[in-house]
Parts: structure tokens; sequence; C-alpha cells
């Protein structure tokens, strides 16, 4: 324990000794309350209640307890005493557990004891570009459950199979911090060392987590280190005064209503690094993913009201902590501004993450499908603009939470048309997307092509797998994620710019777009028709001689389509087009989405650069 580091803001380790841990035969208490008179810990137990007070040990707010003979099975609370006449109470902010809601004491709570079975799976995990990352975000509660509210064992059962078979290779979870409301979906905690007891307890979580490392599955944890819920018995004004959020009143709250985080403080960074990484080493979680870093980077998120030097100091400080002790592991950002080198190294000048969400290309292309295919012609650069900035951050594209919740429609329901229209466009957003450079992520209940809207209190749409058009989706989802898994054309060079190259960026008349990805073996040709018009023998340019095979098409009839496909391999001819000098001849359905793949005949061996992950090569 040093308190110096502490209070300088740079311990990532005060989970082990501030709130309640077993010490010997006894418990042990730390806490942290500058302003406060004196302190107690309230214990109870079915009947039983006892106070004992605490002794400050250090000027700058310390207070220590020591309970001898103490047995770690205690719900607590701390009284902080203002003056000599006026208390409140208080949960643990260091604490591992809580009691369930609407009920808010801390309970004492000894992690040591779970024992991981994974040591393979951690001694192999590792950080790489060029691993594949296909994600599939989930709410606990929205999986499936057969009660009214979901356990992690439930989950461990019927979610791991299901992410093995469909191809994901990390699941995300929404906020699992102890939160006060089920409809902030975590998002607004009190507790952020807490694993929520709606599930289970904090074992359950890490039986959960080892059984995903056990089938291969990574586990990335959604944390908002922001802002906090405003419930009297958490951190706002937590002894009488502003100790975890500004002091300034027109800093200290959020747009969404919340106490904002004082990122200034040394004890409050010391908190939220120490927070992340008791997840990180305690419950061997594989990444983090940062909400709302845009409040970080500016104030409450705002370009034109200025820069937040403090939280740019934050979160540069959280990156580079972190994986200085965990370089295996994933930190991402969930960031909807322009500022610059956000997944650059902090050693660089850069704030340190790893990956960035395109929340751009999210944008453009939802709004790009919802359209009119008559008024596409107009806007057809709004599904070409992502690959001007693309190089520009290390990005994942996202279908989150965020884009089904709220009146605005899910997924499938934003498509322009009619019900079948829908489904057809769907397949080919789905490809544009599983074909785009970048990792991919993807809510629950997007791969069912589900029309309703997500809801915390409900499971899945599962019966929609009893009728056809939503059974084949989830076919043919699948098969996307198998081939991105399958072909490292799709993920191992997202972001050298040499493996993707347009063959037709600006048919806007016809609103096509060609495009190919490569790696050392194979070249991937790309199609994608937005319109609901057909053609036969269309000519494409292609970058090699040879054979072009069709390996998978949106319309094909076991995904429902009209099976307007390209049945047999399809040779090259010395007829030009699209400025190259060799073609093939295809048929397109109305809206499809099409890949062929032919052999890479120009290869070159990737250059080994740890740092970029980069690669100097050829294309054709």
């Amino acid at each position: 324990m040093n308190l110096d580091y502490f209070f300088s803001g740079i311990d990532t380790e005060c989970y082990r000794y501030m709130g309640c841990h077993k010490k010997d035969d006894g418990i042990e208490f730390y806490l942290w309350a500058p302003h406060a008179r004196k302190v107690e810990v309230f214990m109870s137990r079915d009947d039983f209640q006892v106070y004992y007070p605490f002794e400050k040990v250090d000027d700058r707010g310390i207070w220590h307890l020591i309970i001898p003979n103490c047995e770690c099975i205690y719900s607590y609370r701390y009284r902080i005493w203002k003056d000599d006449h006026h208390f409140i109470e208080k949960a643990d902010p260091y604490a591992f557990y809580s009691e369930k809601r609407p009920a808010n004491a801390s309970v004492m709570y000894d992690l040591s004891q779970y024992h991981f079975t994974d040591k393979a799976y951690m001694d192999h995990r590792h950080f790489s570009y060029q691993e594949p990352m296909n994600i599939y975000e989930l709410h606990v509660n929205g999986f499936m459950h057969s009660a009214p509210m979901t356990t992690y064992q439930e989950l461990k059962e019927q979610l791991i199979p299901y992410v093995k078979k469909m191809g994901y290779t990390h699941i995300e979870l929404m906020p699992i911090n102890e939160h006060p409301f089920d409809g902030s979906w975590g998002y607004q905690a009190t507790g952020f060392m807490s694993a929520t007891s709606r599930y289970g307890t904090p074992w359950d979580l890490m039986d959960l987590i080892n059984e995903c490392h056990l089938n291969d599955i990574g586990v990335i944890l959604d944390v908002a280190y922001v802002h906090f819920a405003t419930d009297g018995f958490g951190l706002g004004r937590f002894d009488g005064q502003a100790c975890y959020e500004y002091e300034d009143e027109r800093l200290s709250r959020s747009q969404w209503g919340s106490y904002q985080f004082n990122l200034g403080s040394g004890p409050v960074i010391s908190y939220l690094m120490s927070a992340a990484n008791l997840f990180l080493n305690e419950y061997h979680f594989d990444g983090l993913r940062m909400d709302a870093v845009s409040n970080i980077i500016f104030y409450d998120g705002n370009k034109n009201i200025g820069v937040n030097e403090s939280g740019l100091s934050f979160v540069k400080r959280f990156n580079y902590s972190l994986k200085q002790q965990h370089p295996d592991v994933v930190i991402i950002a969930e960031d909807s501004t322009d500022y610059p080198n956000v997944t650059v190294p902090t050693e660089y000048q850069g704030l340190g993450f790893d990956y960035k969400w395109d929340l751009g290309w999210m944008n453009d292309t939802l709004k790009y499908y919802a359209m009119d295919p008559e008024y596409r012609q107009y806007h057809h650069n709004m599904l070409t603009f992502s690959m001007a900035y693309f190089y520009s951050e290390k990005f994942i594209l996202p279908l989150s939470h965020d884009e089904v919740v709220h009146s605005k429609g899910t997924i499938v329901d934003k498509m322009w048309g009619d019900y079948e229209t829908k489904f057809a466009q769907c397949r080919n957003l789905f490809l544009y997307m599983y074909t785009h450079p970048g990792k991919k992520l993807n809510f629950l209940g997007n791969d069912l092509a589900m029309f309703r809207e997500f809801d915390e209190q409900k499971e899945l749409d599962w019966f929609l797998l009893q009728y056809p058009m939503h059974d084949s989706f989830n076919r043919y989802f699948r098969d996307l994620c198998q081939i991105y898994l399958k072909y490292k054309a799709f993920s191992c060079y997202d972001y050298d710019p040499l493996s993707f190259k347009w063959i037709d960026a600006d048919n806007n008349k016809e609103s096509i777009y060609v495009y190919t990805r490569y790696d050392e073996d194979y070249c991937f040709l790309v199609v994608l028709n937005m319109k609901p018009i057909s053609y036969h023998n269309y000519p494409i340019g292609v970058p090699f001689t040879g054979t072009y095979t069709e390996l998978i098409n949106s319309e094909k009839d076991i995904y429902s389509g009209c099976n307007m496909c390209n049945f047999k391999p399809l040779r090259t001819k010395r007829v030009k087009a699209h400025g190259l000098p060799q073609s093939i001849s295809i048929d397109i359905a109305p809206y499809a989405g099409i890949v062929f793949i032919t052999k890479n005949k120009a290869k070159a061996a990737p250059v080994k650069e740890p740092h970029t992950r980069k690669r100097v090569r050829t294309a054709g």
C-alpha cells in the first residue's frame, strides 16, 4: 500500500487495500473521506447489528479500522458524520459485491477463493491487429432466460454454444457494475468494483468467463467511467461534499443528469484505474470498451466548449498503465468525435486505445440503406466515404445496442421497402459489413433479423427461427461469420491499405459498388447492387486472369433469395472493363451482395512489424 501513489493518481491496485478485506482472522477497512468529521461502519446479518468507529490515519482523509476475530459474512454501510449531529450512510465504493436492488448495502466478499482453470487460454492470449475479431454485444438479461431475471449460470449454458456455432470470437457484456435502475443498462452505476448481484455472485461471473475461455471465446467488459448515478447511497457528495465529482456545479452534472467524475483528482483516477484493473486481474476479462469517450475528450462531449485537458491526461494514463500490465488485452473507445490519434500509442502522443468504434461508418451506412433506392444515386459517396478516412485510426465497425432502441427501429426494420425487400437489403448490408476492412461488432438480435427493439426485461425472440425468412437469415449470417474467420484477407490486413482496392466506386447511376480484398493466397471480388434491378452478363474488371468462383451470394435460395446466382466458375476474358485488361461477366440479382474468390497471382510475404502490424507488398 502506497498512499502517495493513491493520491497522485497512479495507483492501479488500490482495490487490494481500500474497502473491506479479510485479514488473518479479522476484517480490515480503509476508506477515503477527506471532509468527514468521523466515520463508522454499520454491519448487519440476520438480526445482528453492530457499529465500529474508524481511526483517521492520514490528514488527506484516509480512515482505517481492523475488526479482529470477525468473519467475512456481513452486509455493511459506512456512516459518515458531516458534523457532530448529522451523518449520511453510504455504500462502499470499493465493495466487490452488493445487496440485490432495491437494497443497497455492500456485502463482504472474498474474490480469491475462486479457482480458474483457464491457464492454457491465458498463457496463449495475445493482442494482434491481424487476428479476426467478431464481437457479439449483449445485455446479460437480454439473451435467453426462463425466469424474470437470468443468471450467469444460465448464460454460460445457453450463450457459449450459440456464440461458437455462429462464429463470434468475443462477447461484449454491457456494464455489469452495480447499478440501481434496470433501465440504465448499467451505464449509471453506483459500485464500480462490484459485479451486480442481479445475475449471481462474483464467483458465478468468474465461472462464466472461465467457461468462455475454455471454449476459446474472449470476453470484453463495457465500462462507463465518465459519470455515475446520483442515488444517495452512492458516490455523489460522498462525505457531504464533492469527492468523486467536480466541485464546480457547472461541470459536476452530465447531460444524462448523472454526476461526472472529476478526472483531475488523483484519488478518483486511482479509483477508476483500479476498478478496471480489478476486472482484468481478478475476473480475467480480455478487454474493456470505454463508453462516451467524447465526454472525456471534450467537456460534455461538446467540441465548442473545449478540450478537457484533465480528461485527456486521465485517458492517456489509464491506457498506458493498463497496457503496461496487460499487453495482451484490448481497450476500445466508443468515441463519436473527430479528435485525432485516438488509437495511436501514448508514447507517440496518442490517446492509447487499441480500437475505436467507427460511428461515422455506422451512421452513413444505416442512412443509406434506409433511403429509397431511386435517390441513392445522389448519395453514392455515403458508402465510399469511410475508406477515405479508414486508415487514420484502427476502427471497429459497430451495429450496437444504440441502434436498436429508443424507437430507432432494429437493423432489419431500418431497411427501405416492404418485408421481403428489407430482408434482401439487410443481407446485402451484412455482406458489405463483413467484407469492409475493420473488426466487427453486432448486438444480440441482429443475427435473427429481429423487428422488436431491445428490451432489457425480455429475452430474444427465439421463436422467429420457426419462420423460414428469419431462419435462413440466421444461417446466412452464420455463413458470413464463417467466411470471415476462414479467410484472413478479411481480418489479417484490415489496416494495410494494400489489402483493399476499389474496382468501381463511382457507378452512382446503377448504384453498384465493386472492390477487392487480398491476402497472400487469394483475391476476393465483392459486388454490391443497391437497386431493385437485375443484370445479366454484367462486365466486371478484375485484377488477375483466371477463374472466379462465387463464394457467397445473398440472393441464394437457401437464404430466401431469388436464386439468381453464378453457379459455375467464371473464366476471365481479354475484354477491358473498369480500366483493367481482363474481365468476367456476371449475373447480378436485385439487391444482391456477392463475393467471388480467385487465386492471388501477386503473392508477397507480409513484413513483420510488431508495433504497426502493417505489411508491404504489391497488390494486383
